[in-house]
């Protein structure tokens, strides 16, 4: 299944524990790996990761929706590409659960309205805080731009370093993957994707 599929308001609070839950299963975790929790320099860990979990996967209690639905309608005609680039950005890999990170690059042709170009940067904090995998974390911001804000074309380039790469398994430091998705005049407007491969890489 499309991880967009996933309806939104599914992800708040479907069958979720509580906090002392949480901290419960980070002492099984602790205990698994031959700790201690209860030695001195572990005793509050459980509960530090707990909410350290809730500041990471803050993007659970967000919703797209409510940051893209204000526009400005004031943009003077502008119509041609608007392109926010090198946006920072923090994640953690469904399948391991360890970090991955890098920079977003978002660009769209607007069909009115413009963006604040805030709302494009807390668009990527949203996702990239779930759990995530870079090609899913891709086609979701490009989707949610076209659907929700209606552009005629939206362009998305991801450029990140994971650490399920670099810590584990084959161990190959400065690895970078990119991802892109373009929807709407993206997709069929060959010039328009060298345009903004060019910009996102100038």
């Amino acid at each position: 299944m499309d991880a967009y599929a996933v309806s939104e308001s599914d992800l708040k609070h479907a069958g979720r524990p509580t906090k002392l839950e949480a901290e419960e299963a980070v002492r099984t975790l602790l205990k698994w790996v031959g700790e201690d929790p209860q030695r001195e320099g572990l005793r509050d860990t459980p509960a530090r990761v707990a909410k350290a979990y809730g500041e990471l996967f803050a993007g659970y209690e967000q919703m797209p929706e409510d940051i893209l639905s204000r526009t400005f309608e004031e943009a003077a005609g502008y119509n041609d590409l608007v392109l926010v680039k090198d946006i920072p950005f923090f994640s953690h890999c469904e399948h391991h659960m360890v970090p991955f990170f890098g920079k977003a690059h978002v660009a769209y042709l607007p069909s009115g309205p413009v963006l604040g170009l805030s709302k494009i940067a807390r668009l990527v904090d949203i996702y990239a805080s779930r759990l995530q995998t870079q090609e899913a974390l891709t086609a979701q911001i490009a989707r949610s731009l076209d659907e929700i804000v209606r552009p005629r074309g939206v362009a998305i380039m991801i450029e990140a370093e994971h650490m399920c790469m670099v810590m584990r398994g084959v161990r190959k430091q400065g690895t970078v993957t990119i991802t892109i998705n373009f929807t709407g005049l993206f997709e069929s407007d060959a010039p328009q994707q060298a345009r903004f491969m060019m910009l996102a890489r100038g």
